[in-house]
């Protein structure tokens, strides 16, 4: 943190762990807030994770059609998946788009990283742009159902407007892909 950002720090004084699950784990801190008060900040532990943004060799992109239970709808998101412990980000990308779309890619560009949601979370999301695509058999795990669909910035663009496409962090990655010059 630098020097110029001191005067918004919140120190911690005790942390309690209040759930340990397979994937997330939930902590409740109690901080000391720059005025001298104390507060409680709960958060979830998130090992992080990868996105992908695969471009087809016509020029659109290759998304995804998944079942979101919280929300309990079909959600259109970009590849994605989490890191496993110790996993270097590209090779976790590589296996995603794999194990999710069948395709593999021969040509890869990291392009950032995305922090979901702030308010609650340290998750941390290493966007990736995948090109040159080869098509194959798709290696989805037990309990896993997805739908592989393509679509042109433009159609992305007006799937935000419209409201067919809210997730974060594809969203971000249309921004990503607009930035990158993908059509």
């Amino acid at each position: 943190m630098s020097t110029e950002d001191l005067h918004l720090f919140e120190a911690p004084v005790s942390s309690q762990r209040v759930f340990d699950g397979n994937l997330l784990h939930v902590n409740r801190d109690t901080v000391r807030l720059p005025d001298g008060a104390e507060a409680t900040r709960e958060y979830i532990l998130h090992p992080g994770a990868v996105m992908i943004i695969p471009q087809l060799p016509d020029g659109r992109l290759l998304l995804e059609r998944q079942y979101r239970y919280p929300l309990h709808r079909v959600f259109i998101e970009f590849p994605a998946g989490k890191l496993e412990a110790g996993e270097d980000p590209l090779e976790c990308a590589q296996r995603e788009l794999l194990e999710e779309t069948g395709y593999t890619a021969s040509s890869w560009e990291y392009l950032g990283v995305l922090h979901p949601i702030i308010s609650y979370t340290d998750e941390e999301i290493k966007l990736f742009l995948a090109r040159d695509l080869s098509a194959g058999e798709a290696q989805l795990d037990a309990g896993e159902f997805v739908e592989c669909i393509s679509m042109s910035i433009d159609e992305m663009v007006a799937g935000v407007i419209d409201g067919s496409i809210t997730d974060a962090k594809t969203v971000s990655g249309i921004f990503w892909a607009q930035q990158k010059g993908l059509k």
